[in-house]
């Protein structure tokens, strides 16, 4: 940048160019997936490699490049990996509550 970082140009450059904004405007129920993996407390990384699990695939669509996520399919696939107690777990838990 010529004369630095607090130079004239430096100056009226930052004046002159508009901030980004983080997220452009998406449809509703649609998150990007930095968005998505901020809500589900995981990785964008994770999130893109679940994109093409050859067993159970994220359902997602790509717009010019982008990638999104309708909310209430990724709510729905998540499901599937619901932990549920396994038999003789439950036994030990109604066992532990009778007595």
């Amino acid at each position: 940048m010529p004369g630095g970082p607090n130079s004239d140009y430096a100056r009226l450059r930052r004046i002159a160019t508009p901030p980004m904004r983080a997220c452009q405007s998406l449809p509703p129920g649609y998150m990007d997936l930095k968005s998505l993996a901020s809500h589900a407390s995981c990785s964008v990384r994770w999130l893109r490699s679940r994109l093409n699990d050859p067993i159970n695939p994220l359902p997602h669509y790509r717009v010019t490049g982008k990638f999104l996520i309708r909310v209430d399919e990724f709510e729905r696939w998540m499901s599937a990996y619901r932990a549920r107690p396994r038999p003789e777990q439950l036994k030990a838990i109604i066992d532990d509550v009778l007595s």
